[in-house]
């Protein structure tokens, strides 16, 4: 396996700390079972947000008044492995590297056995409700990612 933002494999997944459980439901595989293309995709948006409230993150874009929200600028998926109906896996989030606006968050899902089954990365940037514009990030929002 050999994703272009991953230069050692088991430094990059040693570096993962925060994760979700998922369970493939019926209705996320095709007709062989196989877990549908578009699905990690969806786990990850759900591990992204879980991890965003973990550090504590997502109050400002949450609150109504909050003049911050976060947009995927971009999102990969690479597979390395077959996935099937009804496996529990792991959705593990890290923030890789930290911009003036964004953040670089890498994703790697693991099954039961504990095998990489599928890796991603994303840009996530921050935007200013009122311009449309990136908007940095304050010191303490940026230190919330390295913690």
């Amino acid at each position: 396996m050999k994703a272009s933002y991953i230069n050692d494999l088991s430094t990059w997944a040693s570096d993962f700390k925060f994760s979700v459980p998922v369970s493939v439901r019926f209705s996320e595989t095709d007709m062989y079972g196989h877990l549908n293309n578009t699905i990690p995709f969806i786990y990850f948006e759900h591990a992204r947000i879980e991890f965003m409230k973990e550090i504590k993150l997502m109050g400002n874009w949450l609150d109504p008044k909050g003049e911050t929200f976060p947009v995927v600028a971009d999102l990969q998926c690479d597979f390395v492995k077959q996935v099937f109906f009804d496996e529990k896996l792991a959705i593990f989030v890290k923030a890789a590297a930290v911009g003036n606006s964004s953040v670089d968050i890498h994703y790697m899902a693991k099954n039961n056995e504990g095998d990489i089954v599928f890796t991603g990365r994303g840009s996530m940037v921050q935007i200013g409700k009122k311009t449309g514009k990136g908007v940095p990030w304050t010191e303490v929002e940026r230190s919330l990612f390295v913690n």
